[in-house]
């Protein structure tokens, strides 16, 4: 019997060792048919390609909506009065808006666009909570007149836009973001709790803010927020923000914020979302108001595993090192480049073993490379390469370098597939240009 990529990553964890096994990166449920190809959501990988082309961004429904599920059932078990807001900026689509609503989560935007999307997607303005660390004052105004829940204050700009567009006789429930001072251990272009942070404000003016806003008539203060970065593979910031922001004292409302790493590669071992919401959860009874209500605010950690893209290979220049290149690239994932993220990688029909390779892609750009020192077994130009674990940022990130067009998002649950945003055509790339 071939067993899941859900039952191979458990095997490994209760055994206390990794292996280099691909499918354990894959969504859980993840299988290989007969003749050896991925079964994703139900689907062969082969038909998935003949039907929407490569490269394409294939999500499992139903594993997104088993994370969903886990996440608010887990912390509202842990403390009934409670939210999870996705943090939509790592997936901003809009059917994965529509399918986390339908969950009954919340939404977590940071743009105009990203609000007009959640809109769209059917979320109640009054779970949608605003960031920004340069809100507009378009993007506040649309806010406010959507009738969002809460907007962030992240400085006291922030405040004086609120104080002037928020109608006389109205109401507009607002957190400060506090800067605790604290810096986790990733990559420092997503650590954002550390004091030099551009997000939020550091003790003495965070005080300042919540002693400003008590004052107002038209904010209304229901609490505090806090995140302190992404991609965080241990939970001791978390403690110590739930610490650092029990300090400021006690509010209605607070907003913990994300930050969960995602597993990309064999040797990343994150915390379960049980050990974060533990960890979170029993801090919060020690330290925080019985009476408040707790948000968080995961992203990545909710959409990451989730996706898969595949690639078909164009080329392959065989040497020291070999090269295999395939028709996507850095237009479709930006992370490697942007962030050094590492991603593993499998020819799609002979999953796993194989030489050493470097995977790249086809932008003129020698830093268009999507793995390194990946093994794939015996790749020859036509085969279908997946890799695992790019359901976070690669849609947010993906771009035209080139002239690439953006690839399609296709949802696979149950045998079945749907695309739910289609690949761009060589029209769109000119859509905006003007005579």
């Amino acid at each position: 019997m071939v067993r899941t990529a859900g039952q191979r990553n458990s095997c490994h964890r209760s055994k206390g060792t990794l292996v280099n096994d691909p499918l354990s990166l894959f969504p859980p449920g993840t299988r290989l048919a007969p003749d050896g190809q991925i079964v994703l959501g139900g689907c062969l990988v082969e038909e998935l390609a003949d039907q929407y082309g490569t490269p394409a961004l294939l999500v499992d429904e139903g594993a997104l909506r088993m994370r969903a599920r886990r996440y608010r059932e887990g912390l509202s078990a842990r403390w009934p009065d409670s939210r999870v807001a996705f943090a939509s900026k790592a997936f901003p689509c809009t059917a994965v808006y529509r399918l986390l609503v339908e969950e009954g989560l919340g939404v977590d935007v940071a743009s105009g666009g990203e609000l007009t999307l959640a809109l769209a997607a059917g979320a109640d303005p009054a779970d949608i909570v605003m960031h920004g660390n340069a809100k507009t004052e378009e993007e506040l105004l649309l806010a406010v007149d959507a009738g969002v829940g809460l907007i962030v204050i992240d400085n006291f700009d922030d405040i004086d836009r609120l104080e002037r567009l928020v109608p006389a006789g109205g109401v507009q429930g607002v957190l400060v973001r506090f800067t605790p001072g604290i810096q986790p251990d990733t990559h420092a272009a997503v650590s954002t709790g550390q004091a030099g942070s551009k997000f939020g404000l550091l003790e003495p003016e965070a005080r300042q803010a919540i002693a400003r806003l008590r004052g107002s008539d038209r904010l209304r203060l229901d609490g505090v927020h806090v995140h302190v970065g992404s991609q965080i593979m241990d939970t001791k910031p978390f403690l110590q923000a739930v610490e650092a922001v029990a300090d400021l004292g006690e509010f209605a409302v607070y907003d913990l914020g994300g930050g969960l790493g995602a597993r990309y590669t064999y040797t990343d071992v994150p915390p379960s979302i049980d050990d974060y919401l533990d960890t979170l959860v029993t801090a919060a009874r020690q330290l925080l108001p019985a009476t408040a209500r707790l948000l968080i605010e995961p992203g990545r950690s909710m959409v990451a595993e989730t996706g898969v893209s595949l690639y078909r290979v164009v080329t392959v220049k065989h040497g020291t090192p070999t090269f295999v290149a395939v028709d996507g690239g850095m237009g479709d994932n930006l992370e490697v480049s942007l962030y050094g993220q590492r991603f593993e990688a499998t020819v799609a029909t002979r999953v796993g073993a194989g030489d050493p390779c470097i995977l790249v892609g086809r932008h003129c750009e020698s830093g268009d490379t999507l793995s390194t020192h990946v093994p794939l077994a015996d790749p020859q130009p036509g085969d279908l390469i997946a890799v695992p674990a790019t359901g976070a940022y690669t849609y947010s990130l993906s771009n035209n370098y080139n002239g690439a067009r953006r690839p399609p998002v296709v949802f696979c649950r149950d045998g079945r597939s749907r695309a739910v945003v289609r690949r761009e055509t060589y029209a769109d790339l000119m859509r905006r240009d003007l005579p």
